[in-house]
C-alpha cells in the first residue's frame, strides 16, 4: 500500500456567519479560490499534477451548489484537466474529504490531491438544503429526530455535566484562542482574504470573545429550552431515552460552536510525486475512519470513530501526543474526554470552535492543519482529529510527524 503524506495546508481566518460579517460580501466560491491559489503559489504547484479537488460542503445549494469544487478549480486558474468533488458528511465534511484524498492515494489511484472544504454560513445559511431528516415524518418519526442543541443537552443531562462544567470548558476555550492568536501559532497556514483590488478584507478569526467570563456566560439564556419544551423535542428525547426524567439545558451561544464563513485545503500526495515537486513531507496519515451512532443523541460518535481509528492503527489513547475534538458544543469534549481518559491538557490546546466559530463543511480540514502545526511547533510525533457529525456520526485521523 503506498503511503499518504500531508505536504501543506492553508486556511482562510474565519468570518463571523452573519451579514455583518466581514466575509458577508466574499461568495464562497472565491473563499475556495482563495485558498487554492495560495496552495499552488506557497508550493511552486504544477497543477497538471494534481489529480483531484476533494471539498466538504453542509450546505450545497445556491452559492455552493453545482460542484463548488471543479468551479473553483477552473475561476482558480488550475489545470483544465483537475477534476473536482463535493461531498457531505455534515460537519465531518471537511475531515471525511481529507480521508477520501488519502485512501484514493494509498491504493494507488491519484498521486496527488487536494481536500478541505468550504462554508458560507452567512450567504447560505445552516439549513438551507433541507432534507427528510427533519421534515418528512416517516423518516423523523422512526428515527426519534431532533436538532443538534437538544442532542448536547441530552448529553449534558445523561452524563452528569452541569451548566458550570460546560460553562467552564467554554471560558478555556476562548483564553486558550486567544492566547493562541496572541502566540502567533495561526500565522503558519493563514492566508488572508482580500478583494479584487488586493486589499486585506480579512486576515484573523472574528468571532473571538476573549473578553468572556464565567459571570458573562452565567447570564445567557438556554438556547433550546423553548424547542425542547413548545416544539416538542423534549418529549422525543425521552421517548428514546425514558430512564431520564427530564432534559436539562446547559448551552447556549457562549458554549456552543459559532456560526462563520471560511475554507481550507489540505495538500495530500505520495512520495514519488512529492519528490518530483520537490515538496518535503510533513506527516503521513496513519488511520482514518467514519461510524454510525445513536441519531437522537447524535454528537457521541467522535470516540467511537477515534477508537476504531486507533484499532486500525494498532494503537492506544495514550499513544496519542495531541487531540482535536471540533467543539460543536461544551458537553460533546466533555463525554470525549471521559471515555478515552484524555486530558485537558492534550485536546484543543489552542481553543476550538466555541471560540473561533464552525464553518460546517470546512472545519475538519481546518482542526486537521491546526493539529499540524502544534504537532510541528512541540516537537511531538502523534495527533488524532474528530468531529461529532448530524444523523449520529463521528469521523476521525491520526496523522505522524514526518
Amino acid at each position: 500500500m503506498t503511503e499518504a503524506y500531508i505536504y501543506d495546508t492553508v486556511r482562510t481566518p474565519r468570518g463571523k456567519g452573519r451579514p455583518s460579517g466581514s466575509l458577508y460580501g466574499t461568495t464562497p466560491i472565491q473563499l475556495l479560490v482563495t485558498v487554492l491559489t495560495a496552495l499552488r503559489e506557497r508550493n511552486d504547484l504544477d497543477t497538471t499534477l494534481v489529480d483531484d479537488v476533494i471539498m466538504g460542503c453542509v450546505e450545497p445549494v445556491g452559492e455552493q451548489g453545482a460542484d463548488i469544487a471543479r468551479l473553483a478549480v477552473l475561476v482558480a486558474g488550475y489545470a483544465q484537466s483537475v477534476a473536482g468533488v463535493q461531498i457531505n458528511r455534515f460537519c465531518a465534511s471537511g475531515l471525511e474529504a481529507c480521508n477520501m484524498a488519502s485512501a484514493k492515494i494509498m491504493c494507488g489511484q491519484s498521486p496527488l490531491i487536494i481536500a478541505g472544504g468550504v462554508e458560507s454560513m452567512s450567504r447560505v445559511p445552516l439549513g438551507s438544503s433541507g432534507g427528510a431528516w427533519s421534515q418528512d415524518p416517516q423518516v423523523a418519526f422512526p428515527t426519534y429526530f431532533v436538532p443538534q442543541g437538544i442532542s448536547a443537552d441530552l448529553i449534558a443531562t445523561r452524563y452528569g455535566y452541569s451548566r458550570g462544567d460546560v460553562d467552564s470548558y467554554a471560558l478555556e476555550s476562548q483564553r486558550r484562542a486567544a492566547n493562541a492568536w496572541n502566540s502567533g501559532r495561526f500565522v503558519k497556514s493563514i492566508v488572508p482574504v482580500k478583494d479584487r483590488n488586493g486589499f486585506t478584507i480579512l486576515d484573523r478569526d472574528e468571532h473571538l470573545r476573549p473578553e468572556t467570563t464565567l459571570e458573562s456566560l452565567s447570564g445567557l439564556t438556554p438556547a433550546f429550552a423553548v424547542q425542547g419544551a413548545q416544539l416538542g423535542f423534549d418529549a422525543v428525547a425521552l421517548q428514546r431515552y425514558p430512564e431520564i426524567e427530564r432534559v436539562e439545558h446547559v448551552h447556549h451561544a457562549g458554549n456552543s460552536s459559532g456560526i462563520v464563513d471560511g475554507a481550507c485545503a489540505v495538500l495530500i500526495g505520495n512520495a514519488e510525486t512529492g519528490k518530483r515537486l520537490g515538496l518535503k513531507p510533513r506527516a503521513r496519515i496513519r488511520s482514518f475512519a467514519s461510524i454510525g451512532s445513536e441519531p437522537t443523541i447524535m454528537l457521541t460518535g467522535p470516540s467511537f470513530a477515534a477508537e476504531k481509528a486507533l484499532g486500525l492503527a494498532g494503537m492506544n489513547a495514550a499513544d496519542i501526543d495531541l487531540y482535536e475534538l471540533n467543539e460543536a458544543f461544551a458537553a460533546v469534549v466533555l463525554r470525549f474526554m471521559e471515555v478515552l481518559d484524555v486530558a485537558h491538557d492534550r485536546i484543543n490546546v489552542n481553543g476550538g470552535a466555541i471560540a473561533m466559530g464552525h464553518p460546517l463543511g470546512a472545519t475538519g480540514a481546518m482542526i486537521l492543519g491546526i493539529l499540524l502545526d502544534e504537532l510541528e511547533r512541540r516537537n511531538l510525533a502523534t495527533g488524532l482529529v474528530t468531529l461529532c457529525a448530524g444523523a449520529g456520526m463521528g469521523t476521525a485521523t491520526i496523522i505522524e510527524r514526518i
